[in-house]
């Protein structure tokens, strides 16, 4: 993973980790992390320290749902100045593209696409990583604060369409039925929720056009001065791209306000091009799907870009000298496990 987290991200950790048995302090250490995350929200902690927290704890108390736990009693004020944004923003969907636009104040690791097509939406969240980290965690936090970020919107008696997760299914399914109360799918191409077009549209009770203005204004400032710089900007964009299959040069340029030209010559400038950049998440998300036995080699090389399992496997035995099958099976995992 990369970049800073708000500190608040790790709300209700303690509690979830002593509830299981487990010394919060102890594991806090084991990642480098200072005990004042727990008591204060608005630190700036390593993304990648954050998940490789969860996932250590979750394996340390032999639970598949760690994340989950800690997002079940999440409310809207955990995310600080987004939080006031949104609740003054006139519609759902105006408050969903701010929120959007204004996460990496809140988490520069974590990215929302939000995709619309025939009366349904679909909320896709990536979580952006160097080295191959685990993500399952994280990835799961993320989307049911974002669930719960939804319901508090738009009411207790709101339901998404469904809730999608890429890992495997887990043994037990109870707590994913109780906190999201709709058909959840795992082995999914996204991680995110599903939801109409409707529910984007409804008006918010309690907005506030003057106050919303004024926090525009005051995140926008606060934008300038935190941006990320363009490598990192274009590396969060293919992860999104690239699994819908529209990830071009062209593409990301244009998402990114410039010309293909002008996009070449400033990764120049930092010492890197778009193909690199492309290899790279290739890489990451490679590794990621291999790790789920269940998810089909020819499923992985179209996720990747990829227009037929050859091009992949060729591909990926290049870069990890190893077939994809190899690798999953075990025998190639050496170097990057």
């Amino acid at each position: 993973m990369t970049g800073l987290v708000r500190s608040a991200c790790l709300t209700h950790y303690a509690e979830v980790a002593r509830s299981l048995g487990l010394d919060p302090l102890q594991q806090l250490r084991a990642v480098e992390l200072s005990p004042r995350c727990l008591q204060q929200l608005d630190l700036k902690i390593p993304v990648e320290a954050v998940g490789r927290l969860l996932e250590n704890s979750a394996q340390a108390a032999g639970v598949e749902d760690f994340g989950l736990r800690m997002a079940e009693q999440r409310k809207l004020s955990n995310l600080g100045p987004l939080a006031l944004l949104l609740r003054d923003e006139p519609s759902i969907r105006l408050a969903l593209e701010a929120f959007r636009d204004y996460l990496y104040l809140h988490n520069e690791g974590l990215v929302l696409r939000i995709e619309e097509d025939n009366g349904v939406v679909v909320l896709r969240e990536e979580q952006v990583t160097v080295g191959h980290l685990p993500v399952r965690q994280a990835m799961e936090l993320s989307v049911a604060v974002t669930y719960r970020l939804l319901k508090s919107l738009l009411g207790a008696q709101w339901k998404p369409r469904a809730v999608c997760f890429s890992h495997k299914a887990p043994e037990d399914a109870a707590i994913y039925r109780r906190i999201f109360g709709a058909p959840v799918q795992f082995n999914s191409v996204v991680d995110g929720i599903v939801l109409r077009s409707s529910d984007l549209d409804q008006p918010l009770p309690s907005a506030d056009p003057e106050m919303s203005r004024y926090i525009h204004q005051y995140l926008q400032s606060i934008r300038q001065e935190a941006r990320t710089n363009l490598v990192e900007q274009v590396r969060q964009m293919i992860w999104m791209l690239l699994p819908g299959g529209r990830c071009s040069v062209e593409q990301v340029a244009s998402h990114l306000g410039r010309d293909r030209r002008t996009l070449h010559r400033q990764l120049q400038r930092e010492g890197e091009s778009f193909s690199s950049l492309l290899d790279k998440v290739r890489g990451e998300l490679a590794l990621r799907h291999l790790e789920n036995a269940q998810r089909p080699l020819g499923d992985i090389a179209e996720l990747l870009g990829f227009s037929a399992l050859s091009a992949f496997s060729r591909w990926f035995s290049q870069r990890f000298a190893c077939s994809p099958s190899a690798w999953r099976s075990g025998q190639g995992a050496g170097n990057d496990r």
